[in-house]
């Protein structure tokens, strides 16, 4: 064996010492930023993860850190840092808007694996951050800037739709938060094109569809409604002054990345290859329930968007692509290996198998603090004064108190439901003897 360290050899110890050195994956990085938010502290979630040198990512820092200020209710925190996910993933986002063919890898990830790319989002999760900030904008009362948020996440979807030729049933979240803030704004024709996008993605079709009968009057759209009525049953119409309190709910947690790796010894050495897949968490809630104490009317959410399925979907439209990636990668390190062996004996075979197993690993980076679901209810009650309680089944329920509505009036809950818990804020209305913060009281 010769004496010599060749170029070869020190390049490849080096990668190894450095790849050892960082070899954690995202979810082992972020576990301290996740359990915080999972047990609810959410301004101790958002700190950590806004720090880059906890995610590695800063789309995944703003994702992650304005979700966890969302679930605390803080519309200005969550948008700035929103705001920073979308600037960092606007260039691909443009190239993604110029069409399929303007998407492309960076070659650096053919040669040691897709982690050494800067993570700029996964096409669904470059739609969500735009979701998201409509979702804070209609807290603010910013309609506008609501329809803006919803375009431009509409367009990131059919742009990934176009790409992979998939119809992923997603957007319906965005449909609805747009055509909230256009029947806030009385332009019901607006409104009414989003709720028939729902219905054609079959998406909230309950919700979407009640919504179409009660605006069809104000349109004189009466062969759509006897269309409608045929299709998903006759829903009377509140009457005119009726208040509404709408529920906009994350549900549950999304999947988490695993990694799934194929090793196989060979005369020439390791050749192994990985590539990430989705394991579901248990969802103890599936649904909310918006009960109105003084009727005792009770209405459950309905899945507006059910997060978890257009994840597998647009991930499993990249595996082919991915694998193909890895199985390149994985022969030319068996072919390292093996020149590392013939020129440095046992020692360079062991460094060649030991570059292998180290480097070849699955991208795990993934928008971890997204819920499974997005979820929506409407209820109308009369004005005046109301109490509400909102309860997540199988977990808590939250006494949100009671309030003095007026004719017409919407009152918007937004929360979210993580594991048991449920967190709730209250947007619009008058309380009338109502406690500062929801109570909540376990199942």
């Amino acid at each position: 064996m010769k004496t010599t360290i060749t170029t070869a050899l020190r390049c490849t110890l080096g990668f190894v010492l450095v790849f050892l050195a960082g070899c954690q994956s995202y979810g082992e990085r972020t576990n301290g930023a996740y359990r915080a938010f999972r047990n609810g502290r959410f301004d101790a979630a958002a700190s950590a993860y806004a720090n880059t040198r906890v995610t590695d990512s800063t789309f995944l820092s703003g994702a992650e850190a304005g979700t966890a200020a969302l679930a605390a209710g803080d519309w200005e925190a969550a948008l700035a840092h929103f705001e920073r996910a979308a600037e960092s993933a606007e260039e691909l986002e443009l190239r993604a808007l110029a069409g399929p063919a303007a998407l492309s890898e960076g070659m650096v990830s053919w040669l040691l694996n897709d982690t050494v790319q800067a993570y700029l989002g996964e096409g669904f999760e470059r739609v969500y951050v735009h979701v998201a900030m409509g979702l804070a904008y209609l807290a603010l009362g910013d309609l506008e800037a609501v329809s803006v948020e919803v375009r431009r996440a509409n367009l990131l979807l059919e742009a990934e739709e176009e790409l992979y030729e998939r119809e992923y049933r997603a957007g319906g979240f965005g449909h609805l938060l747009s055509a909230l803030a256009y029947e806030l704004a009385g332009e019901y024709d607006q409104a009414w094109i989003d709720y028939e996008r729902m219905l054609a993605k079959g998406v909230g079709t309950q919700l979407a569809s009640r919504a179409l009968q009660r605006l069809g009057p104000y349109l004189t759209r009466e062969t759509e409604l006897a269309e409608l009525r045929e299709r998903y049953g006759e829903s009377t119409p509140p009457p005119g002054d009726y208040a509404s309190i709408v529920v906009l709910a994350g549900v549950g947690l999304a999947p988490v990345k695993v990694g799934d790796v194929l090793a196989i010894p060979t005369p020439y050495g390791l050749f192994q290859m990985a590539v990430p897949r989705y394991e579901s968490l248990r969802q103890p809630v599936t649904r909310l329930r918006l009960l109105h104490s003084e009727s005792g009317l009770a209405l459950d959410t309905d899945v507006v968007e059910n997060v978890e399925e257009v994840a597998r979907k647009n991930l499993a439209d990249r595996l082919g692509w991915m694998r193909a990636k890895s199985a390149a990668r994985g022969a030319a390190k068996t072919a390292l290996t093996h020149h590392l062996g013939q020129e440095h004996g046992a020692a360079g075979a062991f460094l060649g198998i030991l570059f292998t197993a180290t480097t070849e690993r699955a991208d795990l980076r993934a928008w971890q603090t997204l819920p499974s679901s997005w979820q929506a209810a409407r209820l109308f009650v009369p004005p005046g004064r109301s109490s509400f309680v909102l309860d997540a089944l199988g977990g808590e329920a939250a006494t949100l108190g009671r309030y003095s509505l007026e004719p017409g009036e919407t009152v918007f809950v937004i929360a979210r439901s993580i594991d048991r818990k449920l967190y709730v804020h209250v947007v619009g209305g008058s309380p009338a003897d109502v406690d500062p913060e929801p109570e909540r009281t376990a199942p």
